[in-house]
């Protein structure tokens, strides 16, 4: 260990002796002048007694990011501390998409989250706990003139995070079987979990839904929207949300955050969307199905996303064709919802004077129409959708007849494949 720095040491020092003086003058200012308990108090909060007991008091206390409280205020079992950062990426959203950033938590006696409050103090941009946690020379001078003494109060603080006794759950936690093997009736094929609540994440979803409600920029966005203004902050409303209270009159029993939310745990509405679907009209005055079905508002979002992959030049291999196999037919399960919603209509409504569209789209899209094709419609639609998808991409990209071919195979196919499903289907 490097010799400490003496100014440095100074600067923590004087840090220290700010955050327990404003503590004690909290304390000071509710007693009378001539009060004897002035004495204790000002015994009890000098530097080496203060520190002492809190080195005793922070194994009653424990850094944590996801705690079992919340789950349920009488449950014993243990809280974690893992950084974001450490958690395996998925794509579903969780506390790893926290990253570095995220505020840790911190469970236990209530009493003494005074000694987390104070290894929150910084300097230098660095918490009393980094400090601890890294042994630094220039803590220890500041803490202690006893270097056995101070080493020994920074391994206690830096401890804070470590497990509390050996990991365990609790008959009031929730559990949950989930399935590792195939057999559903194998009881041996389940692993028992025991979700604990992720207290860090949930801190950071509350701060962001605070910003989006109640910052000043946010009420001027709203006002703006009001006015039909411009504002370069988007709105961001959270419909149908609740609002759970932890802790009761006591949310610091829970934890630190949840006492700095006032008890206040955030839920977002779990509802299935409400389906509002445009009229399905028949197609008058269009001289081709893609005209209509073109205009569709995920047609023209699948046809954007696959412009934009084309555009980026990618690898000619064999992933990047799985990749536009992909897109292709995820457009071609446009066109046969699409065709599903007009078969919805009265059976004969391409006979109608107004029908400007082909034999082949009206045969298509009415089956009850009496146009009498000799052709493989779905064969004949194919060959229509090639050139229409080759029109979308055309500009900026190269299409011709090799793509052409190409989309049309891949529309025979998915043709096919669903009249053989019908088929099997009757």
């Amino acid at each position: 260990m490097s010799p400490p720095n003496s100014q440095r040491s100074t600067a923590i020092r004087a840090v220290i002796a700010e955050f327990l003086k404003q503590r004690l003058d909290s304390k000071l200012e509710k007693l009378k002048d001539d009060d004897p308990h002035r004495a204790e108090l000002h015994a009890q909060f000098a530097p080496p007694t203060w520190l002492d007991d809190a080195a005793r008091r922070v194994a009653q206390i424990q850094a944590v990011t996801h705690s079992l409280k919340p789950i349920h205020p009488d449950a014993k079992g243990s809280s974690l501390y893992r950084e974001p950062a450490s958690l395996a990426p998925l794509d579903e959203v969780g506390s790893h998409h926290l990253g570095r950033e995220f505020d840790t938590d911190v469970v236990g006696n209530a009493a003494a989250l005074d000694v987390y409050k104070f290894l929150k103090l910084s300097h230098e941009g660095q918490s009393l706990l980094d400090l601890c946690v890294a042994r630094d020379a220039d803590l220890a001078a500041a803490l202690s003139d006893n270097p056995t003494q101070a080493q020994a109060w920074m391994a206690a603080f830096a401890g804070l995070a470590d497990p509390r006794g050996k990991l365990s759950s609790h008959t009031n936690a929730k559990q949950i079987y989930w399935p590792v093997a195939d057999d559903r009736h194998d009881d041996d094929g389940y692993h028992l979990l025991a979700p604990l609540y992720p207290t860090s994440l949930v801190h950071h979803l509350y701060k962001i839904i605070q910003e989006d409600r109640f910052s000043d920029d946010a009420k001027a966005a709203r006002a703006a929207r009001k006015a039909a203004e411009h504002h370069g902050r988007p709105v961001r409303d959270y419909p149908n949300l609740a609002i759970q209270k932890l802790g009761g009159t006591k949310p610091q029993n829970i934890s630190q955050l949840n006492s700095e939310r006032r008890g206040d745990n955030l839920l977002l509405a779990s509802l299935p969307p409400l389906w509002q679907s445009a009229p399905v009209r028949p197609l008058l005055g269009v001289d081709s199905l893609f005209k209509r079905f073109g205009r569709a508002k995920e047609v023209q979002r699948l046809v954007r996303e696959f412009r934009r992959y084309l555009e980026s030049d990618p690898a000619r291999n064999e992933a990047t064709r799985k990749r536009v196999q992909q897109q292709v037919e995820a457009l071609l399960d446009e066109l046969l919802q699409f065709t599903a919603e007009i078969h919805t209509l009265a059976p004969g409504w391409s006979a109608a004077a107004e029908c400007d569209l082909p034999a082949t789209h009206r045969r298509w899209l009415d089956p009850d129409s009496d146009d009498a094709l000799v052709d493989d419609t779905a064969a004949l639609i194919a060959a229509d959708f090639a050139p229409w998808l080759n029109a979308q991409l055309r500009e900026p990209l190269p299409m011709g007849d090799p793509e052409f071919l190409q989309w049309r195979k891949l529309a025979r196919d998915q043709f096919k494949q669903v009249e053989r499903e019908a088929a099997d289907e009757r």
